[in-house]
């Protein structure tokens, strides 16, 4: 998909924020919902979400959702970092396929690194449920 088009409100995200799919919650608030990412690429890969835009990319974000999910960003990411230690973190988001989106509902990725530790490719390998939901839990206990 390019970088125009219209809000599919069927996405797996949508569906999410509707309660609608299950995810592995890690943190939400009145503005951001972030959880586990179900295929990802490193250890604790969490996702922050938008719960109230229909922005397709951060291109689209309306300018009273870009501060307070930045500032949710950031918080759920002092919490990966304070739960599982990594060496580094990657902190991305995509903007149209050519970019490696593939869900057009805005949202960040969380990637820990570790020295040494490949990192997977993005949207390969089903992580287990359990395992997910025992590291949300995790990263949650160190929101702040």
């Amino acid at each position: 998909m390019s970088l125009d088009g219209t809000y599919d409100a069927g996405n797996i995200f949508a569906k999410i924020l509707r309660g609608e799919m299950p995810s592995a919650r890690v943190f939400e608030d009145e503005h951001v919902f972030a959880f586990m990412d179900v295929f990802p690429q490193a250890k604790g890969h969490t996702l922050v979400i938008p719960k109230h835009s229909q922005a397709r990319n951060f291109l689209e974000a309306e300018p009273e959702i870009v501060g307070p999910l930045m500032l949710g960003v950031q918080r759920v990411a002092r919490a990966v970092r304070a739960a599982l230690n990594p060496d580094g973190l990657v902190i991305t988001q995509f903007n149209g396929a050519p970019a490696g989106q593939t869900v057009y509902h805005l949202h960040f990725h969380i990637i820990p690194r570790w020295e040494g530790v490949p990192l997977g490719r993005h949207g390969e390998g089903m992580a287990d449920p359990g395992e997910l939901k025992a590291l949300a839990e995790q990263i949650a206990a160190k929101i702040s």
